[in-house]
């Protein structure tokens, strides 16, 4: 098999074309890539279900929307919790992915990585990708692949995500931000 270039921390932001309604304009924020797979959360899918109602300890953390977002269509029924820690060191309970982004242990006590959080996301479910899948879908156009900011995980406007992602790009990819919801409108 060849070398898989790690896309760990960077964004799959979706084309326009890619069919999959779980994964119409989403922003996607890959936690682990390598050949044996990929793994990642959907950025900009809240729910109606606030954090209070699934783990009402970690409730306080969170950013606003204070909800659960859907991090993909896999294991609906478990929660990943991604937060902003700045600063070089991190504390126990938190695995860097990233950059300042990384991985929350949700079951390590809340008061003891609540004073370094930066911002805190929970998500149910994942996007998942077996070996060389994701690059398959990379090779037929699907998704985009851009760096990551630390504001992405706790954008205030997940709704708005994918067109802000696509608009700070210094590219041709700029212009892909004014492609309407639907086209067969225009």
């Amino acid at each position: 098999m060849t070398e898989v270039s790690s896309l760990t921390g960077r964004l799959l932001v979706a084309t326009p074309a890619l069919a999959d309604p779980n994964f119409d304009r989403a922003v996607v924020l890959l936690l682990d890539h390598d050949e044996e797979g990929s793994l990642g959360v959907v950025l900009n899918r809240p729910t109606p279900v606030g954090v209070r109602d699934i783990l009402g300890s970690w409730a306080g953390l969170t950013g606003e929307p204070d909800v659960v977002f859907q991090g993909g269509p896999v294991s609906l029924d478990s929660a990943l919790g991604v937060a902003v820690i700045p600063g070089d060191e991190g504390p126990l309970g938190w695995r860097r992915v990233h950059g300042a982004i990384g991985l929350v242990d949700l079951e390590t006590p809340p008061e003891l990585l609540g004073p370094a959080l930066g911002s805190l996301r929970i998500f149910a479910g994942y996007a998942g990708w077996g070996p060389g899948q994701l690059e398959g879908e990379l090779g037929e156009g699907a998704w985009y692949v851009v760096e990551s900011e630390p504001g992405d995980v706790s954008s205030p406007r997940p709704d708005n995500l994918w067109r802000a992602v696509l608009r700070r790009q210094r590219s041709e990819l700029a212009m892909i931000a004014t492609y309407p919801d639907d086209p067969s409108l225009n």
